[in-house]
């Protein structure tokens, strides 16, 4: 996606990136689509942060995606001052903190650099995520479990998937469940607490931006240890649900609410300065939960 050379602000949407095209059509894209018409007067340009899915679709399908570090030189290129930087993460953790440290370095060549939070930044975010979510399963049965996989991570902000498996039973959905592939709530964790409400079926659904590899290999691949055959092998009928958050209207909503808080607080920062929407005491949700 292309910038605009008239505009002097510039928002960048990084995304860690995905190898799976109809999942990027529905999902990354998308984001990026939702923000450009919601600000029409700024230059649209986007990054990926994991250098082996570039350079896999570089190989595989012709197609260049640009690194941050590539994505900023174009844009002062294009002779932007202003830049509001938005991630498609899910949480402020390992990844955002390296994107945040990586534009930071280029803080002196822009007037003023603003950044979005991540999806889960705040208590509100969560709520507002999960109602997003269930909007989109209201046929969810009252004798069915569903089961949302998060990726998980070592970073502290792990914690917020716990919070939100807890913050799940708070808003009156008891059969809904967060896990994660590598940290916690694990899987046992997960098998141990659904097995006692005997559901009839059990929906396996991602908990994240895309519906890429860990969908199609953690979640619902055909091998002994993906979630669907640990599922099954605990005795549960399963149906798994290929569908990346980035596809719920509700989900790009929310980050279209962060690019937007981005935007306000650009207005009101000193040049050569970064800003950031949340307070530093909202940044890890589990903290106000």
């Amino acid at each position: 996606m292309e910038g605009q050379a008239k505009t002097k602000t510039a928002i960048l949407v990084v995304s860690f990136g995905t190898s799976f095209p109809e999942t990027r059509a529905k999902t990354i894209d998308q984001i990026e689509a939702d923000i450009a018409v919601a600000f029409p007067g700024c230059g649209i340009y986007h990054a990926w942060t994991s250098q082996v899915i570039i350079g896999k679709l570089l190989k595989r399908d012709g197609i260049k995606i640009p690194t941050i570090e590539e994505a900023i030189e174009q844009i002062l290129s294009d002779g932007i001052t202003r830049l509001i930087v938005q991630p498609t993460h899910l949480l402020s953790g390992i990844e955002n903190d390296q994107m945040r440290d990586t534009v930071n370095r280029y803080a002196s060549d822009f007037a003023s650099i603003s950044f979005g939070d991540p999806l889960l930044t705040t208590t509100e975010d969560c709520r507002q995520a999960i109602q997003a979510i269930m909007k989109e399963f209201t046929h969810l049965q009252a004798d069915e479990a569903l089961v949302l996989m998060g990726h998980g991570t070592i970073h502290q902000a792990n914690s917020v998937y716990g919070t939100l498996d807890r913050l799940l039973k708070d808003l009156g959905y008891p059969n809904v469940f967060l896990g994660t592939v590598e940290a916690s709530p694990s899987l046992d964790t997960l098998i141990k607490k659904i097995s006692p409400l005997h559901p009839k079926k059990v929906l396996l659904a991602p908990f994240l931006v895309v519906a890429g590899d860990h969908a199609t290999h953690d979640m619902s691949g055909e091998h002994e240890n993906s979630w669907r055959s640990r599922f099954e092998a605990a005795g549960f009928t399963v149906a798994c649900i290929m569908k990346g958050l980035g596809e719920y209207p509700g989900i790009r909503k929310l980050y279209l609410e962060h690019a937007k808080a981005a935007e306000q607080n650009l207005q009101k920062s000193n040049p050569g300065h970064t800003r950031e929407p949340a307070r530093e005491a909202d940044r890890y949700p589990h903290q106000a939960c």
